[in-house]
């Protein structure tokens, strides 16, 4: 199973605001070599760390792809890339981040090539964040970190206070 984290909290000229945009990035994988299968609900979510930015909206989703790990987050930030994310400052506002959470219980480590990101799976920041855990347990409630096989109902009984999450007047379902 391979999972991947989408949120936004600027609108994109194309698509609208946040929630149409993570939506229309749904839709625009297949054209990378990446098949949604199915998602969370939207979540509107606190900034985190909190600060004066716009709050996001965002979702969990199973996807399928032939492609290695490194290619695959690659073709992320490529997606990124076209809804207008620029990568500037850490934690900064954006249009659109994809993060891949989880691929098949891979752990790891892989070091930056010519045309391919650094990554380490899983996530190495996702068991601090509501915004992924609670969709995350909506779309798959059994799911365990792949390096500690701890059970996403203990993640999130573990985070760290603060987090404000809602799920938004949607239903999960296909991309």
């Amino acid at each position: 199973m391979i999972l991947i984290a989408l949120g936004a909290n600027l609108p994109t000229e194309r698509h609208g605001p946040p929630e149409a945009g993570i939506l229309a990035a749904l839709r625009a994988l297949p054209e990378h070599g990446i098949r949604p299968i199915r998602r969370s609900r939207l979540y509107r979510t606190a900034p985190v760390p909190p600060s004066g930015q716009p709050w996001y909206v965002n979702a969990v989703a199973e996807v399928e792809s032939d492609l290695p790990p490194q290619a695959l987050m690659a073709a992320l930030l490529s997606v990124e890339r076209a809804f207008g994310r620029e990568r500037s400052v850490r934690n900064a506002a954006r249009t659109l981040d994809l993060d891949l959470i989880d691929f098949a219980g891979r752990t790891g480590r892989w070091s930056a090539t010519n045309d391919l990101p650094d990554l380490v799976l899983p996530h190495p920041r996702l068991a601090e964040r509501a915004f992924v855990l609670i969709p995350l347990a909506e779309l798959v409630p059994d799911w365990r970190h792949p390096a500690t096989g701890t059970p996403i109902s203990a993640l999130i009984r573990a985070l760290p206070p603060g987090q404000t999450i809602s799920a938004l007047d949607e239903t999960a379902g296909d991309p």
